[in-house]
């Protein structure tokens, strides 16, 4: 063989390599040609309380800047309505005498306020000074680092620009970089949509304001002539809390923000006027960007026991001192430690490596692409990762990321299915530390929550939440007092179903300190209003009344549609799971042994799930139509997901009237609901069914305002892997990885099951992370769908049982032993 061969072989040999290998870091990396010119094209950096959306313009590249405790309103007052339970014998003596209208309008009198809403904080604009034709563009989000990066030249010249929100630090840091000395030149600028003022000190750029105090839609931007004095001065604001009215007061109340940058430059000249701060004739530049709220607590105010502005000063100046070397590896370090924890392989792939965009279309035509599906699965974990940091301050209906005054639905906690669904993906795929947002701020939803079941409900022990929620732990019913429909408003089973996400965090991690100290009592508390609130229908077993559905509505036979009635499927399928996790951790621990006799009378005698006449799993107390029989919603299937006391095996005709209520709804749905279904369909074992949805949940969606000739639009995926509900909702994003994981492992307390929903397309591969109900860890590999190599590790020492098929297997393991099994 004679060298020219041997080298041109080599040659092809490495083109080969690196192409397969560019192409498998398209598991990890969104890349494009060109800048976002839309909210659903750019790339979102996060540390769990500070995001950033960035577009990544050439002449003007645009972010902006969020902090997830930046919302309208001050802490709540939860004796609104303190009489709304005296309507509860005239609502369920219209349900004596089946009035369904008259039991609809009498709901409405069992109604709150609504949500607060979550704010924008503000927007920087980079202008840069270009001249010259752009080329070679190049922009990225790469997930195993939580960066981003832009490349392109102009006459010649190389410019970069990196982005990354640092948890450690608490910091934004954006770093630029010319290829040729002295070429970067740009000026900044910030502004919000809030009211708010800028100025420049000491070559730092400062953004500070206030959040409104009212709800959408009720907001408007306040001018100076509605300002009192001291508007942005903390002593003079105090002192004049004590003197204005109280119109003035309102008016100065509200969550102060502040946004600090500052910029280190290795050569050039640092700029500024009055409202910009920029560099002039620089080859490096890195600017430092931190942000604060005066925030401190649901149950506190920010106006008078928090400071926004110090907070901010604090954070740039500790990290001002570090270098971007430093302050790059300690954010990569703290992200890997959760990110690394989970890898997926699908398989061999043939896809073409492609812009994200074009691969999105590209797929949505029907073509192959696993590691779009596994770069899919691992931005749902890369989101959770980012947006899911801060104590009582859970992921929103936005995840982190709101540019908007008056977002969509308010960007609030929507707890009859979307605030839950966030979490799905926290257990199993490896993500525990993120749950905590989620179960501290149930801890303060318990705190309200006992004010609204005994003045909306009239029950005295325990505690309740709603439809609804905000950063403050509202928990009443929504409505506006008696303005809104009660199929949305009017649902107090948000507490039973928050406190199967403690018992999942306990199951998970086997944490018997936190089930003891924390979560227990919460999980009693939701439990003990859920023995409150039931009452005996007329053939004596116990029922809910009032009842919704959630957001769903029945059609009677005289025509009237509604959604209040009693005894709702859904309602007693959340107090069955409520009250079995609770009677399970109270036996744990070996306490309330009393308490726990009621519960398991009240689940023995709790009215029986009823199968329809279209052998449909029943909605509704009768067999009734649905008004919508596709609704997106299907809230009565929670026991079979996320619950798990439906299932093929233990319960075979509910399981089976399950799949009949799936396939009557069909699967054209929304993003949300579709990640619902295809986790639905995996508890069903149907791994073909999931995957079909999985790929629609992939369907490519154009931005909300772009206007083409043949738009794409309906449920999806935007260009920037954001769930289409549409508009955007993260929900989607968390519920799709999560029923990846649920496809590969499923478990309950004593066995785990694997590949019981796999799909013929995913055939062969491999994961390593996977979490197992009981403390287990999963590593395994597959081929021809059946498992070749089995690594079970436990994190406290345990027994289960592993299952594949027919086959089983009992694993005893001591606390971080690992166990090789094979089939």
């Amino acid at each position: 063989m004679n060298l020219t061969f041997m080298k041109k072989t080599f040659f092809v040999l490495l083109l080969t390599f690196y192409y397969t290998t560019i192409s498998a870091q398209s598991k990890n990396v969104l890349w494009y040609k060109q800048p976002a010119e839309f909210f659903e094209e750019s790339l979102v950096l996060g540390n769990g309380k500070m995001g950033a959306t960035v577009f990544g313009g050439v002449n003007l590249d645009k972010i902006y800047l969020n902090d997830i405790t930046l919302w309208s309103g001050e802490p709540v007052y939860p004796y609104m309505n303190s009489n709304a339970s005296n309507n509860l014998p005239a609502i369920r003596d219209a349900f004596n005498k089946e009035d369904y209208k008259l039991a609809e309008e009498l709901n409405k009198k069992i109604q709150g306020k609504n949500s607060e809403s979550y704010a924008p904080l503000g927007t920087l604009e980079i202008k840069n000074h270009h001249t010259g034709e752009v080329s070679n563009y190049y922009r990225e989000l790469d997930l195993s680092n939580a960066t981003s990066k832009i490349t392109y030249e102009i006459n010649g010249v190389k410019f970069t620009r990196e982005y990354f929100v640092s948890a450690p630090d608490q910091i934004m840091i954006i770093k630029l970089t010319s290829s040729k000395k002295g070429a970067l030149n740009f000026d900044i600028e910030s502004s919000s949509l809030l009211e708010s003022k800028v100025e420049i000190k000491k070559n730092v750029l400062s953004l500070s304001g206030r959040a409104p105090m009212h709800e959408n839609p009720g907001y408007f931007k306040y001018t100076q002539e509605y300002l009192p004095a001291g508007y942005f001065d903390r002593e003079k604001a105090l002192a004049n809390l004590k003197k204005e009215t109280l119109k003035e007061q309102k008016i100065i109340k509200g969550t102060r923000f502040a946004s600090l940058l500052k910029i280190k430059n290795t050569d050039g000249t640092i700029v500024n006027t009055d409202t910009t701060l920029g560099v002039k004739n620089a080859t490096e530049a890195i600017i430092y960007v931190a942000v604060a709220t005066s925030f401190t607590g649901f149950d506190k105010s920010p106006s008078i026991d928090g400071v926004a502005e110090p907070i901010a000063k604090k954070e740039l100046n500790n990290a001002f001192t570090k270098s971007y070397d430093k302050l790059k590896a300690a954010h990569i370090a703290d992200h890997q430690k959760f990110y690394n924890r989970v890898t997926l392989d699908l398989g061999k792939t043939t896809a073409p490596d492609l812009p994200t965009d074009e691969r999105l279309l590209r797929y949505a035509d029907g073509k192959e692409d696993k590691n779009l599906e596994i770069l899919y699965f691992n931005y749902g974990r890369y989101l959770l990762i980012s947006s899911s940091r801060t104590i009582g301050v859970p992921a929103n209906l936005q995840g982190l990321w709101n540019p908007y005054l008056n977002p969509p639905w308010s960007s609030n906690y929507t707890m009859n299915i979307n605030l839950e669904e966030n979490y799905w993906l926290a257990e199993n795929t490896n993500l525990s530390e993120m749950h905590q947002s989620l179960l501290s701020f149930i801890k303060n939803l318990s705190v309200t929550g006992k004010v609204t079941a005994e003045t909306f409900y009239g029950v005295k022990s325990g505690w309740a939440a709603a439809h609804n929620s905000d950063i403050w732990a509202m928990t009443n019913p929504v409505g506006q007092f008696g303005k809104e429909d009660p199929m949305w408003a009017c649902w107090p089973m948000a507490g039973a179903w928050l406190s199967t996400h403690i018992w999942e965090h306990y199951i998970f991690t086997k944490n018997q300190d936190y089930l003891k100290n924390e979560g227990y009592p919460l999980m009693k508390g939701a439990a003990e209003f859920c023995m409150g609130w039931l009452v005996e229908d007329k053939k004596g077993n116990l029922i809910t009344a009032p009842s919704t559905s959630p957001e769903n509505q029945y059609k009677l036979a005289d025509g009237f549609v509604g959604a209040t009635m009693y005894g709702g499927t859904a309602d007693l399928a959340m107090i069955r799971e409520c009250f079995d996790k609770t009677i399970k951790a109270a036996k744990i621990l070996n306490i309330d042994a009393e308490f726990v006799k009621k519960m398991e009378a009240d689940l023995a005698n709790l009215h029986p799930y009823q199968i329809g006449k279209k052998g449909n799993l029943q909605e509704w107390y009768f067999d009734w139509d649905d008004n919508d029989p596709k609704h997106r919603h299907q809230s009565h299937l929670f026991g079979l997901f996320p619950g798990d006391h439906i299932t093929p095996l233990k319960t075979p005709d509910l399981a089976e009237a399950s799949k009949k209520t799936l396939e009557i709804k069909g699967d054209e749905t929304t993003g949300w609901s579709k990640g619902w279904r295809i986790n639905l369909w995996a508890r069903l074992w149907d791994g073909n069914r999931a995957y079909k949805m999985f790929r629609e949940l992939l369907r490519y969606v154009d931005p909300d305002g772009k206007k083409t000739e043949t738009p794409r639009r309906g449920g999806g995926t935007y260009p920037n892997l954001f769930d289409a509900h549409p508009p955007f909702q993260i929900d989607g994003n968390f519920g799709g990885t999560a029923a990846v994981a649920e496809m590969l492992v499923q478990s309950d307390e004593n066995e785990i099951r694997l590949l019981p929903a796999l799909p013929d397309a995913w055939s062969e591969g491999s994961v390593k992370g996977i979490c197992a109900r009981g403390g287990f860890e999963i590593e395994m590999n597959w081929n021809n769908k059946k498992p070749e190599k089995v690594i079970v590790s436990s994190k406290n020492g345990g027994k289960t049982t592993l299952i594949y098929g027919d086959k089983n297997q009992e694993v005893v393991l001591k606390k971080g032993e690992k166990k090789e099994i094979n089939f």
